[in-house]
């Protein structure tokens, strides 16, 4: 698929939109499985992009909070925290902050290439 901005083509790859899809599908997949926080009362088949988005968010607050109470336990001397522990929990965090980020920019730009087009 091409778009055209301005006086040039712009390609989409197909398979990067895919990849995208395949990615919110699993994220949703998290939000409905058992034990996740969904509000009740959705419709049956409907996503609330701003319900996926927010357990995602909490799911990254979760992590981050994990790894810093890890931090502070092991740097008190907590002998039942080892330092493999605390260095692994920080990356996941750190990942998934990466992450986030990077989908935000992803959507970000998504909406300026829509906004951008001429109807």
């Amino acid at each position: 698929m091409n778009l055209l901005k301005g006086a040039e083509m712009i390609a989409i790859d197909s398979g990067k939109i895919a990849a995208m899809v395949a990615q919110m599908r699993s994220a949703v997949a998290t939000v409905h499985a058992p034990g996740s926080q969904v509000i009740e009362g959705q419709a049956k088949g409907g996503v609330d992009f701003g319900q996926v988005f927010k357990a995602q968010m909490d799911q990254v607050n979760g992590l981050h909070q994990n790894a810093q109470k890890l931090g502070e336990r092991f740097s008190l001397g907590d002998d039942s925290v080892n330092l493999s522990d605390v260095m692994i929990a920080s990356q996941k965090s750190s990942i998934a902050m990466q992450t986030t980020i990077q989908a935000r920019n992803k959507l970000v730009t998504a909406y300026h290439d829509i906004m951008n087009m001429q109807v």
